[in-house]
């Protein structure tokens, strides 16, 4: 959708011409975010300070019937920062301050645009801990966080972003401006609408502040780098950790192509990876008593030896660890330098990785295309890097789909759903069907017109194109 300069005139009127911006460079920066190759300028870029200015475009936005999409750190993997209509791209990058952080209450104020390791980094140096820890957090803003409900490496014992969101300052796509729930642990009043609002893509209001829960820091941890020789028994693994009675704070998987991948791709990481190897799993303990995370490793220890592993490598230094996630870290950049791909967001409960992947490799066999996995086992939740290797641009595009749709097919007749935290936005809508009933959408679908009449508030996303 095109702007008119009418409009252009009250937008400049709100926020004043240095944060209205129509150039292509900056609609073509803003035009895009980590999801394959996608890119939809918008018609202009919008950079307010605050709630009020927000409120104002909203309104403006309504009154014009203009789509508005929220636009974070632009590291979503689902589209759903997209502006797929044109319209308002309206960034919350000057939305980036910590309020407050407190220490009596273990609780912070932000606004949506602090990255998450900052505010990571900024508690710590109280004391505190904010666990939620996506492999963006480098890069990625609380505010998106909240969100796609982002998750991390350490979801499996702490929890995602859902679990820390205590109250949020929204400006709803009306214009108005509401709290929508009180800054405690527990809240039995009404509808719960902060949690409404938590992986809601943008779609029912923007985020203009935002309170989070926090814990204090453990002083202690232990990591280990186990390789198993067949990548099912290491999924097999995962649930066995958990029913001998242990609580990993992260429980990492990573199949042999993306190790070898990611070792090229990054400097600095010194991991042997011998012939025969086909996966690993990246294990994590952590607490304040050493003496409890010596026994637990012990405990693991007798676990994995069941299956058939290689030697175990502790990370003995800060420096160790540090690499050792590097690698875990890296591993979706290394896999986009290395080809053409298409990830998938799969979980599952965690007993059933095993046929989850092995399912995953048999429809690629039958669709003809290869896939490198990794993600969070220890919560069941399974990155699937499809690759286009050299597959014909029309395998690519007619097979691909199909095998996709096949494993989320896979995926639910698991038990398990479409995304654990990359969310639905563009490019997993149109599988929807798939996890939910016309009932669900049509549920779905009511609360967002109840929010949002004129369907302003980043249109497109979530909805199947044939509900």
């Amino acid at each position: 959708m095109s702007i008119n300069s009418e409009i252009l005139n009250k937008l400049v009127t709100i926020l004043g011409k240095e944060y209205v911006f129509i150039d292509d460079e900056t609609r073509n920066s803003y035009g895009h975010d980590e999801t394959e190759d996608f890119v939809f300028p918008p018609s202009v870029v919008l950079k307010p300070a605050n709630a009020s200015e927000i409120s104002q475009i909203l309104v403006l936005a309504n009154e014009y019937k203009i789509p508005v999409v929220p636009i974070g750190g632009r590291t979503g993997l689902s589209g759903g920062a997209l502006c797929i209509y044109q319209g308002i791209g309206l960034s919350t990058e000057r939305l980036n301050r910590i309020i407050e952080i407190d220490e009596k209450n273990l609780q912070v104020v932000v606004e949506p645009a602090v990255i998450t390791q900052v505010l990571k980094e900024a508690v710590a140096e109280k004391g505190l801990f904010y666990p939620v820890d996506p492999s963006s957090m480098g890069s990625c803003f609380i505010g998106g966080n909240i969100a796609e409900n982002s998750g991390g490496a350490r979801a499996v014992k702490y929890g995602v972003t859902k679990d820390y969101v205590l109250n949020l300052e929204v400006v709803l796509p009306d214009g108005n401006i509401i709290w929508t729930g009180a800054n405690t642990l527990k809240n039995s009043t009404g509808y719960n609408l902060t949690q409404l609002m938590v992986g809601s893509e943008g779609t029912l209001g923007v985020i203009t502040k935002i309170v989070l829960k926090l814990l204090p820091k453990n002083n202690y941890n232990v990591l280990m780098l186990v390789p198993f020789y067949s990548a099912t028994e290491a999924c097999e693994a995962v649930s066995a950790i958990f029913r001998a009675g242990i609580m990993p704070s992260a429980l990492e998987f990573m199949e042999r192509d993306a190790i070898d991948w990611t070792l090229k791709f990054v400097d600095g990481i010194s991991v042997q990876v011998k012939d025969g190897i086909k996966a690993h799993l990246l294990i994590e303990v952590d607490g304040n008593y050493p003496d409890i995370l010596m026994q637990e490793s012990e405990k693991i220890l007798t676990v994995v030896e069941q299956f058939e592993i290689d030697e175990i490598l502790f990370a003995d230094t800060e420096d160790q660890k540090n690499a050792l996630w590097k690698m875990r870290r890296s591993v979706a950049e290394a896999v986009k330098g290395n080809s053409i791909y298409k990830e998938e967001d799969t979980v599952v409960p965690r007993f059933e990785l095993p046929k989850l992947l092995e399912g995953i490799k048999r429809i690629g066999n039958k669709y003809g295309f290869k896939s490198v996995c990794y993600g969070h086992a220890g919560d069941g939740n399974l990155h699937v890097n499809i690759i286009k290797g050299d597959m014909t641009d029309d395998n690519w595009q007619t097979q691909v789909p199909l095998g996709i749709r096949e494993i989320f097919e896979l995926t639910v007749s698991l038990k398990g759903t479409l995304s654990g935290e990359h969310g639905i936005g563009l490019v997993q809508k149109n599988f929807m069907d798939i996890a939910f009933s016309k009932v669900h959408l049509e549920l779905m679908e009511s609360i967002k017109r109840v929010f949002d009449p004129n369907n302003v508030l980043n249109p497109g996303k979530i909805f199947p194109d044939n509900l």
